[in-house]
């Protein structure tokens, strides 16, 4: 079975730190580009950051950040594990929202700007998981 699942979401203190992983099953991560999204009760889903395959991974547009989160959130990839992270630091409560991973080939976009873009709006992705809550509160 192809899925991904979330894990690391929790409560935390505003200012604090968590570290989200994404881990694969069913398939090989590294042909995968992989994005993080979330949504939080009666927004819309954002994109928040995405990163290129393991082939582009090293390439200089091989991350994408939302600017909201730019310099706070860090994505990276085990390929070796099958896993994902997204770091995320600096906390705030707007960053409460249940977090998202989501994989997919690339055969709809072709910068993972795009990907996260297009992930946000029309959740076309070829893998979604079921989502972990992150809760920013004091």
């Amino acid at each position: 079975q192809v899925q991904v699942v979330e894990s690391g979401g929790g409560l935390v203190q505003p200012g604090g730190s968590l570290r989200l992983s994404c881990a694969a099953s069913g398939f090989t991560l590294d042909d995968y580009a992989i994005g993080w999204f979330r949504q939080a009760p009666g927004k819309e889903r954002e994109g928040l950051s995405c990163i290129s395959n393991g082939d582009d991974s090293n390439s200089d547009d091989s991350t994408y950040y939302l600017d909201s989160v730019k310099g706070r959130f860090t994505i990276s990839r085990d390929n070796a594990k099958n896993t994902v992270y997204l770091q995320m630091n600096s906390l705030e409560p707007e960053d409460t929202a249940v977090y998202y991973c989501a994989a997919d080939r690339g055969s709809l976009w072709t910068t993972v700007q795009n990907m996260c873009v297009m992930g946000s709006l029309f959740r076309n992705l070829e893998v979604w998981g079921q989502g972990t809550l992150v809760t920013v509160s004091s």
